[in-house]
């Protein structure tokens, strides 16, 4: 009997161990290396000629726990963006709000003649749009409408029709004079290369018109269009045609036309789209972002009832906003908007990656921090290297020559990474940056990422991604996809990491980036929250 006892323990032992073996219990996932989960992804033949940089490092017991080309430089893609909002937020702080004015240059008489010009100066205000919110909080739509995703609901020319009756209500009726946009904090300048959207420090609706395209009922229709906000400043000619169901999207680039003075712009569309298709959305980038704002603000102050004069030659006439600056003072305001915190900016920019936001950032730092209108560029990223020589960091491991994460200089270790993200938890405003970090599997870009991972709602970490075309080949080349932020594992212990992947061959589809670096790099992050971190 007991040799029978024994036999059946034994047998009972050998199933249990080859369940595990085999993966017939969840308990051989959970005891698996953080290594081996990592290497079960590094491996796939998809990344055979791609470079992998990783690094884990334990917040609580302050050791490396899994590292792989730590030391290596990777293009980082919109991680750079860490950078950009973190210099931001440490040195303008999580409170600061953006002051949006308008000043009149002459006296008002006493049946609302405004006798003088009207002035908005631009105050480098990322958000005069829809964005913000009743509560003082900024919405947001996980896939922003910058990358062609749907535009957010209601009016986008909200703040500025809130100016416009503003300005009414202060009785002006009439003006004789000009509207201008006073931009001297930063002209309209290059086009930020991720989204081809200006850059400016004027930016109605993020510098963007959306689009809505609706296919017809059948081959040979005409498409519809719908484009948002409306306004006289372009002309969009559709010449979008509906062809057959079986058939592939495709929206050209725009023929672009417009005035030198930049006041009126005329599009023409181009492309097809297959009968039965959803409707598409995509983002038509202003090309004059001043002369974009003088134009909706006029017409929202024609519908609050206020009437323009202009004197002869006055419009050709130059503005002296040097002199002008002189009147700038609190009895010529006759409207202002204060933005939502900055802490609420930099959530909206981390969470979607806005590209436009991110790459003014250096440029506010030039001009709002180091004062120096000249070269805002240069004189924000000084501000910014001081800042993070403040933190102590090792600047060998770093490179950036711009704020959202496109330009080839742009270059980090992992190791630098996490030593950064690592000292910004030492920091009092460290829960605002954390907060604003998209949240694997819940919202922003990482909404669609290993959604049913058990580590979903534990990853707060930005993405970044940065494409090219293997023309060579006919198909899609991608340079970097990245992810880095923080972690809190099953047992509670918090870790911040970094993990990149350069040089990924992809098949010619929009969604192989995410498809297949995205979910991998969200797999590893995964990993650490209920892997064995031996």
């Amino acid at each position: 009997m007991k040799n029978k006892w024994a036999l059946m323990v034994s047998a009972m032992l050998c199933t249990f161990l080859f369940l595990i073996m085999t993966g017939g219990l969840t308990l051989a996932q959970s005891t698996s290396t953080l290594t081996e989960r990592i290497q079960r992804v590094t491996t796939r033949p998809e990344f055979a000629h791609a470079n992998f940089g990783i690094e884990f490092y334990s917040l609580d017991s302050g050791k490396i726990i899994y590292a792989a080309n730590p030391e290596k430089l990777f293009v980082p893609a919109s991680t750079t963006k860490l950078l950009t909002e973190g210099a931001l937020l440490a040195k303008l702080g999580a409170d600061y709000r953006f002051h949006t004015r308008i000043y009149r240059t002459g006296p008002i008489d006493s049946k609302g003649k405004l006798k003088g010009d009207l002035i908005l100066v631009a105050s480098g205000d990322p958000n005069l749009s829809n964005r913000m919110q009743l509560d003082g909080s900024l919405a947001f739509v996980d896939e922003d409408h910058s990358y062609n995703g749907p535009a957010l609901p209601g009016d986008p020319l909200t703040v500025i029709k809130e100016l416009a009756g503003k300005i009414s209500a202060k009785g002006i009726k009439r003006i004789d004079g000009r509207l201008l946009i006073d931009a001297s904090l930063f002209p309209d300048g290059p086009r930020e290369g991720g989204t081809d959207v200006v850059m400016s420090s004027i930016m109605v609706n993020d510098n963007v018109i959306d689009l809505v395209v609706r296919p017809g009922v059948k081959t040979g229709d005409a498409t519809i269009l719908e484009n948002s906000p409306h306004t006289s400043y372009v002309k969009f000619i559709n010449q979008i045609t509906t062809v057959a169901q079986d058939s592939k999207p495709n929206l050209e680039s725009p023929e672009v036309e417009s005035n030198e003075d930049g006041s009126t712009v005329v599009v023409t569309l181009t492309g097809s789209l297959p009968a039965g298709i959803a409707p598409q959305t995509a983002a038509f980038a202003v090309p004059s972002p001043t002369a974009f704002a003088a134009t909706v603000l006029r017409e929202a102050l024609v519908a609050s009832g206020v009437q323009f004069k202009f004197k002869k030659g006055a419009a050709t006439r130059p503005p002296d906003f040097v002199a002008y600056s002189k009147l700038y003072v609190p009895e010529n305001m006759v409207a202002e908007h204060v933005s939502a915190p900055l802490s609420e900016e930099i959530k909206v920019t981390l969470k979607v990656s806005q590209n436009l936001h991110a790459g003014m950032g250096p440029y506010l730092l030039g001009t709002l921090v180091a004062k120096d209108a000249k070269n805002p560029l240069a004189a924000g990223f000084r501000v910014e290297r001081e800042f993070l020589q403040s933190a102590n960091l090792d600047l060998s491991g770093a490179s950036q020559g711009d704020g959202a994460g496109g330009d080839w200089a742009d270059l980090f270790s992992p190791d630098f990474m996490v030593h950064y993200l690592t000292y910004w938890t030492t920091r009092p405003d460290y829960q605002v940056l954390l907060r604003a970090l998209p949240v694997l599997g819940k919202d922003g870009t990482l909404a669609a990422i290993q959604k049913d991972s058990a580590g979903a709602g534990h990853v707060f970490a930005k993405t970044g991604t940065f494409n090219s075309d293997d023309k060579l080949n006919g198909r899609g080349m991608l340079n970097a996809k990245g992810l880095a932020g923080y972690i809190t594992t099953k047992s509670g212990e918090r870790l911040a990491f970094a993990a990149y992947v350069n040089h990924v061959a992809l098949p010619d589809d929009p969604e192989a980036a995410q498809r297949v670096a995205g979910q991998a790099l969200g797999e590893i992050a995964a990993a650490a929250y209920d892997a064995d971190l031996r």
